[in-house]
């Protein structure tokens, strides 16, 4: 059996990260807040790496779809956890921080993505049918869920009845299961990395792939990283809404940064991909990501607020609305031609310093 080969400082990240976690934790001041912004950030890169790992050894697009998984979980872990401690001013938690997730996904990610990649070699290349497959489904879970119940006339404001909640929450369930069989199974190709001639590349077949031992325990701290993440990044949020409160910000950019945080390691991954000229990787994880940041967490705070007897608030204003309907816009005609440049990176981060500014200043 091949011996465990990963780098020392990644086996000791996620160990130091829980234990400030336990240990400073609950303690106020800068010097823990630094100390635990610190551990926070190795977390993330160990989190990284741990990805890169596991994705090279079941290829793709299976180690983008365990990364978004993964992620997934956690998020609603602490959504759920927040939400249960913070009581009826927590309603409309699920519905700003799934947004902002998918703001900084569609605009964010994928436009650094864009730019990195075209900096570097002028065009790159993604297939067509991933792109279009990975945005019908989205676009159809982001109006179901977050846009339309604004105009339903069964209960005022933008909230759905129970009745309405559940049959939101199937449906995502449906349109993202479909999608991970497309993407999985019946139509893998399409998510599989492209030349400019449309054939198939295999991902790093010059390096010798992780042992079983490497891959299970990568797992297994990928896991452990990105709970350690979340959780800090919830001890560090009353310091950030204090900050937040201090430049009289709305109180929505804390989720703005959470989402930030914790979809950090994605980022990086997929800036990686991009860099390495696989830009059809870097769309499957933001996509990826997307798909599942919605399509799983609309459900489970579903379940959660009726079996909890909570409110839950889902329609975003129509500020939030038009910049949605912009950044899917720009992102179908960015990939819809199969190439890409530096003006698509470039106009996707505008709008995402739009989406930035108009919540600082609404």
């Amino acid at each position: 059996m091949k011996s465990l080969s990963l780098p020392l400082w990644t086996l000791l990240a996620p160990v130091l990260a829980w234990a400030a976690y336990f240990t400073i934790g609950g303690m106020t001041g800068t010097v823990p807040i630094v100390l635990l912004s610190v551990v926070l950030i190795a977390g993330v890169l160990a989190a990284v790496h741990h990805a890169e790992v596991v994705a090279h050894r079941v290829g793709e697009p299976f180690g983008t779809i365990i990364l978004a998984l993964a992620v997934t979980v956690i998020e609603v872990s602490l959504l759920v956890s927040l939400m249960s401690s913070g009581g009826e001013k927590t309603a409309a938690l699920a519905r700003d921080t799934v947004f902002a997730a998918i703001m900084i996904i569609l605009t964010f990610i994928i436009g650094i993505c864009i730019l990195v990649g075209g900096v570097k070699f002028k065009e790159q290349f993604v297939t067509k049918h991933a792109a279009t497959s990975a945005l019908v489904a989205l676009t159809a879970i982001l109006v179901l869920t977050l846009v339309l119940p604004n105009y339903t006339t069964s209960r005022p404001g933008p909230q759905y009845t129970n009745p309405q909640l559940i049959f939101a929450a199937v449906v995502s369930l449906i349109i993202y299961s479909s999608f991970i069989m497309i993407q999985s199974v019946r139509h893998r190709d399409y998510f599989l990395p492209k030349d400019e001639a449309g054939h198939l590349e295999e991902e790093d077949t010059h390096a010798t792939p992780p042992s079983d031992k490497t891959t299970f325990t990568s797992l297994f701290l990928l896991i452990a990283c990105l709970g350690a993440v979340v959780l800090l990044a919830k001890k560090l949020s009353p310091s950030l809404e204090a900050g937040v409160a201090s430049i009289g910000a709305p109180n929505a950019l804390v989720g703005i940064i959470i989402a930030m945080i914790v979809l950090l390691p994605e980022c990086i991954a997929a800036i990686h991909a991009a860099r390495k000229n696989r830009l059809q990787t870097s769309m499957n994880l933001a996509l990826g990501s997307a798909l599942a940041s919605i399509g799983l967490t609309i459900p489970a705070v579903a379940i959660y607020t009726l079996f909890s007897h909570t409110t839950v608030l889902l329609g975003i204003d129509t500020t939030s609305t038009v910049l949605l309907v912009l950044s899917i816009f720009t992102v179908m005609l960015s990939l819809v031609t199969g190439k890409t440049n530096v003006l698509y990176g470039v106009v996707l981060l505008t709008i995402f310093a739009a989406y930035l500014f108009l919540n600082i200043f609404p």
